[in-house]
C-alpha cells in the first residue's frame, strides 16, 4: 500500500514541499488536506497551513470560484456584522493553529481572511481539517461541492 507521502505527490504531481501531516482524509480514504510546517527546508515562510491536494475536489472549488462566489461571499461581510465577526473568528483559528507548528514573522494567512475571500481551495481546507463550524466560508462551499469521492480514488500511486 502507498504511504501518505506517495499519495500526495501522486495528488500533487510533484514531492510536496516541506513537512506536513494529514489533516484530513477523503471518504475515499486518501489524503485530501494536509497541514503543512509554516516554514520550508530553506526557511521561507509557508502561510498556507491546510492545503487541499486531491484533485477532484480542488477541479470543483474551482469551479465554484469562476461562478463568482468569492465575490459574493466577500459582499456579504461588508453587510452581515455576525458573519464578519465568525469570519474574524476563524482567522484567529487558523492562525493559533498555525503558530502552534511554529510561528511566523507576520500575521499573513491563506484564502483572504479577515476582510475578504480570496481562495476557496484554503478555506475548504480549513474546514475539512478543524471540522464545521469553525470556518464559515469553509463550511458554505464544501456544502456546495459535488461529492469529488464517488468515483472512487482520484490517483492510485
Amino acid at each position: 500500500m502507498a504511504s501518505d507521502e506517495e499519495i500526495v505527490a501522486a495528488q500533487l504531481g510533484r514531492p510536496p514541499r516541506g513537512a506536513f501531516t494529514v489533516a484530513h482524509h477523503c471518504p475515499c480514504g486518501r489524503p485530501d488536506v494536509i497541514a503543512t510546517a509554516p516554514r520550508l527546508p530553506d526557511g521561507s515562510p509557508f502561510p498556507t497551513t491546510y492545503y487541499l491536494t486531491c484533485p477532484r475536489a480542488a477541479s470543483a472549488i474551482g469551479r465554484l470560484e469562476a461562478s463568482g462566489t468569492m465575490a459574493r461571499m466577500t459582499e456579504r461581510l461588508r453587510t452581515d456584522e455576525a458573519l464578519a465577526q465568525r469570519y474574524a473568528d476563524a482567522h484567529a483559528d487558523y492562525l493559533r493553529r498555525r503558530d502552534a507548528l511554529g510561528a511566523l514573522p507576520t500575521r499573513e494567512t491563506a484564502g483572504g481572511m479577515p476582510t475578504r475571500v480570496k481562495c476557496l481551495h484554503a478555506l475548504v481546507a480549513h474546514s475539512l481539517a478543524v471540522g464545521s463550524g469553525v470556518n464559515p466560508f469553509g463550511d458554505e462551499a464544501l456544502a456546495e461541492l459535488p461529492e469529488w469521492w464517488a468515483a472512487g480514488p482520484c490517483v492510485q500511486p
